[in-house]
This record gives structure tokens, sequence and C-alpha cells, in this order.
């Protein structure tokens, strides 16, 4: 496990990224501007669809002023600190690269969310919370990523409480190998896709219950077909976080998803009483 661990962090080494989001935000104004979350949209919403389904699984999770947000693999914190900002709440992020968690924490300082929104290097597999610390959990594009699954969903609802929410927006396998590299991983070394089926399987063995099941992958190659018409994204853009080979990267998830060997799945779930 450590050596699939080590292949994960290694794919989002990403050295020297809060350097270099400090030089693609001097497009938007100085140091000591205040920048709203939706204006870093187009390089910290780490999935397909981007904001919009960021902003459609909280809503589907019921999120409100009120409720403790988990973000697993939080990324550079872009559905953090969206999330955060719409709903009011507060939000806690966990990732497990240490850049990755360090650019979190600058960008959440330029759009002065620091109070609300924080984040810490951890293991999804070993969450660093009680028992119950959380009303609700988000996570988005993160899966593919993790061997152990059945050891992950217990871990998220574990730190759940009874009847919160678990939100997941995700690749899952529709039975071929994707083509390489992706947004995820540049080999099949540290891609562990499930189908669906088998997705659904594991969260509900970890004591869940089903509330939303919806295949988005129509909005998905939607959304690609929009991004291809409108041409280079402009700047700055995913790539000053993933370096100079995302346009390649993007392409091959486009690919994937046009020959059906990738599903994007949106999905809610209820925690189940721990004795149930």
């Amino acid at each position: 496990m450590n050596d699939a661990l080590d292949g994960v962090r290694n794919h989002y080494r990403a050295t020297g990224l809060t350097e270099r989001l400090k030089a693609a935000l001097a497009a938007f104004g100085s140091e000591d501007q205040r920048l709203d979350p939706r204006q870093l949209a187009g390089l910290d919403q780490f999935h397909s669809i981007g904001l919009a389904a960021t902003d459609e699984l909280a809503k589907l999770a019921g999120i409100t002023a009120d409720t403790s947000v988990l973000d697993v693999g939080s990324g550079v914190g872009g559905p953090a600190r969206f999330v955060a900002a719409t709903c009011g709440c507060k939000v806690t992020g966990i990732d497990l690269s240490v850049p990755f968690v360090e650019a979190a924490r600058y960008l959440t300082e330029r759009t002065r969310q620091s109070g609300q929104v924080s984040f810490q290097v951890a293991s999804a597999l070993e969450l660093p919370f009680g028992d119950g610390a959380f009303d609700a959990v988000l996570m988005q594009h993160v899966a593919m990523n993790i061997a152990e699954r059945a050891r992950l969903y217990r871990e998220i609802r574990r730190v759940l409480k009874a009847g919160g929410r678990f939100a997941i927006f995700d690749v899952v396998s529709n039975g071929a190998e994707p083509h390489y590299p992706v947004p995820w991983a540049r080999t099949a070394a540290t891609s562990f896709l499930l189908t669906a089926d088998a997705t659904r399987e594991a969260i509900e063995s970890a004591g869940f219950r089903t509330l939303v099941w919806r295949d988005d992958t129509e909005a998905a190659k939607a959304w690609i077909a929009r991004l291809r018409a409108s041409g280079p994204p402009p700047s700055p853009n995913l790539g000053v976080v993933m370096g100079p080979d995302f346009a390649e990267l993007s392409a091959n998830l486009g690919r994937n998803l046009l020959e059906g060997r990738i599903v994007i799945l949106t999905a809610v779930f209820e925690a189940a009483p721990a004795s149930a």
C-alpha cells in the first residue's frame, strides 16, 4: 500500500506550485487584493464539469450554513472555498499532497477565508478526526487514486454523524482500461477504478444507504465539447497546477469518455446508525 501512496504523491508532486500560483495570479492584480473564489475556478476545480459540478454536489448534499463539511482529497482547495462562500458553512479539507495543501492555504488567504476554510495533510485512509465529527463529506474525482476502497468508505462513515451525507462525483470504470496519461494517473500504477456497481456496493457495505444515483457522463461530454469549441483555456488555468502535459491529460480524459471507457457518477448517501 505504501508503494501505491508514494505513486499518488509523486503524481501530484507539483514542485514549486505556490510560487507558480503567485505568478499566475498577478493577472488579477496585486498580492494584497482580495480574490473571489469564483475567480479561481479555472485553476482550482480539479474535476470534470468544473464549478457547476461542485455547486450541484453541495446542493444535493443539502449543505447549509450549519453544516460541518469535510472535503476528502481537497486538492488546491477550490471546492472547499466555493462551498464555504456559497453555503456559509465551515469546511475542512484533507489531501495527501503537501504542495497541494500549501497551495490551498495560500489561495484561501487570498480569498480571505482562512477563518472559515482550513486544510491539512492527511490520508483518506486515516482521517485525523474523531467519530461523528462532520455532518457532510464531499469527494470529487478522488477515489480512483485509492486502492483500499472498503477502508476508505469505512473511514468516511466513521467521521460522519448518523444521518450525515456523503456526496461523491467520481470517475468509474465502464469495463475497459483507460488510455493514459489522464488527470488522475500517468500510468495504470496509480489508477484504481471500480465499476459503478462495485462502487455502490462498497459504499453501502460501509454503512450507507443510497439517496441519489446519477450517471453524468453525457453532461461531462457536453462540458468537454464546450471547452474544445471555446479554444485554449484562459489563463490562469489547471495547467498551472498540473504542469505542461495537462493538455494531454485532458485530451485523454475526453477520449476515454467518448469511447465509453469511463463513466462520470454523481451520488449521495446517508450514513446509517452505527448499530444498523
